[in-house]
């Protein structure tokens, strides 16, 4: 059984990134407008903290966890907005608090469960290996929204490793979350990472192929860009559609973002 350490320290320096670029910002900056419609930075972190506090639940309160399923299976279309617009409402420095609290106090639950458990989650149960790939890819995602918001331009990392690794993982969910016939053939991935290494996926003898830089792959399955903007390049006709819809989330599919000038 692999190390899951790694994964977990990772899912704390990408959480540690975003917290130095939320920590000094005014109350006006909480209140800009991310790219998500109706989403302040505000609303970002507190749906980050919100989804922690699942996980927490997840790993360590069951009777907790299937309690707020049964609120998301009430209302499936609002629950998670409700999340973020109630932390939202806080005073910038208490939700700040609140996210830092409930990201230890996962990790701590993560560290501390027996090697080959599996908890429950919104999708199928997870290891403990996969709830942090995955609160990671989220922290990852949404960060992005709020440098977005903030014009800041974020220097990638090979963190993003796992959001790849999701985002290829999530091809058969993403196929038939839009209705669609999941492809019987593997495709072959290959990205090239922010420290200039080639990561594969799939057989190399592939006929279908998805090829580009890692982070705009990630940006594509997150949807925090659209296709057209990305030097992401698909081989075949399965793996051309797959960039339409690709998603690494769990849900629905998204509208995505539209292609930079449209509207104007």
């Amino acid at each position: 059984m692999a190390d899951p350490t790694p994964v977990f320290d990772d899912l704390c320096e990408e959480s540690e990134e975003l917290d130095r670029l939320v920590a000094g910002l005014s109350a006006e900056q909480w209140g800009l407008s991310t790219p998500a419609a109706g989403w302040t930075v505000a609303h970002q972190i507190a749906h980050l903290a919100w989804t922690d506090r699942s996980a927490l639940l997840a790993v360590t309160d069951l009777d907790g966890f299937h309690a707020l399923v049964e609120q998301a299976l009430a209302a499936p279309g609002s629950f998670v907005d409700q999340g973020a617009e109630e932390g939202a409402g806080l005073p910038p420095g208490e939700l700040l608090a609140r996210w830092r609290k409930g990201r230890a106090d996962l990790d701590s639950a993560l560290r501390a469960a027996p090697p080959g458990v599996r908890f429950p989650w919104y999708g199928p149960p997870m290891s403990g290996a996969s709830m942090a790939t995955g609160r990671l890819m989220e922290t990852w995602a949404h960060g992005q929204d709020v440098a977005d918001a903030l014009g800041v331009v974020r220097t990638p990392t090979d963190r993003l490793r796992h959001v790849v690794r999701i985002g290829v993982r999530a091809r058969d969910f993403a196929f038939g979350g839009h209705g669609l016939p999941v492809p019987f053939e593997e495709f072959r991935v290959e990205v090239v990472g922010p420290s200039g290494d080639l990561w594969t996926y799939g057989p190399e003898d592939a006929s279908q192929r998805v090829t580009g830089p890692a982070l705009d792959f990630c940006l594509l399955v997150t949807q925090r860009a659209h296709r057209a903007d990305l030097a992401v390049r698909a081989e075949g006709p399965d793996a051309d559609r797959w960039l339409d819809i690709a998603q690494a989330f769990a849900g629905p599919p998204g509208a995505g973002r539209a292609p930079k000038g449209a509207g104007e």
